[in-house]
């Protein structure tokens, strides 16, 4: 048994969850003050969890540091694609050939190359909205035009608008579409019959398709995910991103998986990408295939009882507040609108009535409004703290305690 329960000191290591908040979510420095201490906040905000990582990771980590040498590094042995490909296998039946297997840092900086790579200066990316930001910001930076299709949002569910989602597809210009599979920030896991018909619609425009699919073990209990590469298996303008990060919290180490299958567009991302890795990541995302498992299920098992506490808190505290409990991911997706009007900004009303750190549907692109996301991947009494400070801000406001 894995204590999730336990508490953690994060203080003094450089996170961005601590220390960078103010810039992050409010654009401030440090002389931006609360009410509240910088200790004294709970933090539900940035997707990484409060919980240790495994320590079959930090082993992992500890047998490579006993080597003593850390210079240039790459992926060159079986090992690594053979532990990410049997993770794959067993857990989704997908695979794919190592020779289409290339590494990144991250997801989001392989985002910022590959819109670079793929789209011509006056050509568009397409996206579903409420969207992951940093797709916008992917292809802001390299000058493309963002075209988004709104998601259907109907009793707290979200399905994808098919004929908006074509006819934006159809676009001559519309030659990227960025699909998050799971979904982020709603956590749909998109069912066979979804990813069917996208397939049909990216076929028929010949849409490259980038499918960042780092929450795609972290899926409730009865969910299965389906990776579009499977669904679109001879595709060869499909880029599928996975990563150990958001699994086994490892964001800060910078690995990621990314796998194309187009030839030419390899060659690209081979001559253009700062080739290299960093030797202890690679240690850490291999020990988390290999040994991972179990951490994961008991993780699972958790997360699920701490979606399941935040629905009845709800339900009990603040019945006006529309949440379904998410498919994937440990992220909690709020509709507030019933008890803040769109104008509101959330993030800082919540930090400064009620110490808890959040993102709003504001830092979503769009369709959004009203919003906001909780990081539930907290111990329980963490958990249970934020949403009573929530609870408590919200009645202040609406006048209702």
């Amino acid at each position: 048994m894995y204590n999730f329960d336990e508490i953690i000191d994060r203080r003094d290591t450089n996170a961005l969850n601590i220390e960078g908040f103010r810039s992050y979510i409010f654009h401030a420095d440090e002389t931006m003050t609360f009410p509240y201490k910088d200790e004294e906040f709970i933090r539900m905000w940035i997707a990484d969890m409060e919980f240790a990582t495994p320590d079959v990771v930090i082993d992992g980590i500890k047998e490579r540091l006993n080597k003593r040498i850390f210079g240039y590094t790459r992926v060159f042995s079986n090992d690594y694609y053979e532990a990410f490909s049997d993770w794959c296998k067993k857990r989704y039946d997908w695979t794919f050939e190592k020779k289409d297997l290339v590494m990144s840092n991250g997801i989001i900086p392989a985002l910022y190359e590959l819109v670079d790579y793929i789209c011509e200066s006056d050509e568009k990316v397409l996206f579903l909205t409420p969207s992951y930001a940093y797709f916008k910001y992917a292809a802001d930076f390299s000058h493309r035009q963002s075209v988004c299709s709104d998601l259907m949002y109907e009793d707290g569910y979200y399905s994808i608008d098919f004929e908006d989602f074509e006819k934006k597809a159809s676009d001559p210009k519309t030659t990227l579409f960025i699909f998050c599979n799971p979904h982020n920030p709603t956590g749909r896991v998109w069912k066979e019959e979804e990813l069917d018909k996208l397939s049909e619609i990216i076929e028929k425009h010949k849409l490259w398709v980038i499918s960042d699919e780092i929450h795609c073990d972290l899926i409730r209990a009865g969910q299965k995910h389906i990776p579009l590469g499977k669904t679109m298996p001879e595709y060869k303008k499909l880029i599928t991103c996975m990563a150990p990060s958001k699994t086994f919290n490892l964001a800060g180490l910078m690995i990621s998986n990314i796998i194309i299958h187009d030839e030419k567009l390899k060659d690209i991302w081979l001559n253009r990408h700062y080739n290299f890795d960093n030797p202890l990541s690679i240690a850490a995302a291999q020990a988390a295939y290999e040994k991972g498992g179990e951490w994961l299920e008991e993780l699972q098992i958790y997360l699920d009882e701490n979606f399941r506490f935040t629905e009845e808190y709800f339900a009990a505290n603040l019945p006006k507040a529309r949440f379904r409990i998410s498919e994937a991911t440990y992220l909690a997706w709020v509709d507030l609108s019933a008890y803040f009007d769109k104008s509101e900004d959330l993030p800082l009303f919540f930090a400064y009535n009620a110490g808890v750190l959040l993102e709003g549907g504001n830092m979503f692109v769009q369709n959004s409004d009203s919003f906001i996301r909780l990081n539930l991947a907290c111990p329980k009494a963490t958990l249970a703290k934020g949403l009573k400070r929530i609870n408590k801000a919200i009645g202040q406001q609406n006048n209702v305690l």
